[in-house]
């Protein structure tokens, strides 16, 4: 049951989330950080490599407002997914509210859904999910 709450939470492999609630005697909340701290791991492991497909996601608010993101993925599978999805989705909204100025001010922004997270780390919780790079490579913003 707890690795099934695990699993909602985070998106991590079966034996990921056994693994790591075995690592923290059961404690939810521990084993949640063990299996965000793999994903940022897997991220730097796959930092070198090349970004060959993606999509481009698109949000428009209130017609003042819009958000054009190219998100990149190594393939094309992983481009389809839902976590990959989820996260463009996510971006664009985080674009439209926050404004950022380039690719490296958004990855230090607080997540607008929970101030105690910020961008970056969000990635890489997808990178650990779908296990590849996963790359903002631009976006732009529009406001009348």
């Amino acid at each position: 049951e707890d690795i099934q709450k695990l699993r909602d939470k985070t998106g991590a492999g079966m034996m990921d989330c056994r693994n790591a609630l075995y690592d923290a005697n059961g404690d939810l909340d521990r084993a949640f950080e063990i299996i965000k701290e793999k994903g940022e791991i897997r991220a730097q492991k796959r930092a070198d490599r090349k970004t060959g497909a993606g999509i481009l996601e698109t949000y428009l608010h209130n017609n003042r407002v819009g958000v054009l993101l190219e998100l990149r993925s190594e393939t094309d599978f992983v481009a389809r997914s839902e976590p990959f999805r989820h996260l463009a989705h996510e971006l664009v909204m985080q674009i439209a509210a926050m404004n950022p100025s380039n690719v490296e001010d958004l990855l230090k922004q607080p997540y607008i859904k929970n101030a105690n997270e910020n961008i970056d780390s969000l990635v890489k919780q997808v990178v650990g999910k779908v296990g590849e790079k996963v790359e903002i490579a631009r976006f732009c913003r529009y406001e009348l």
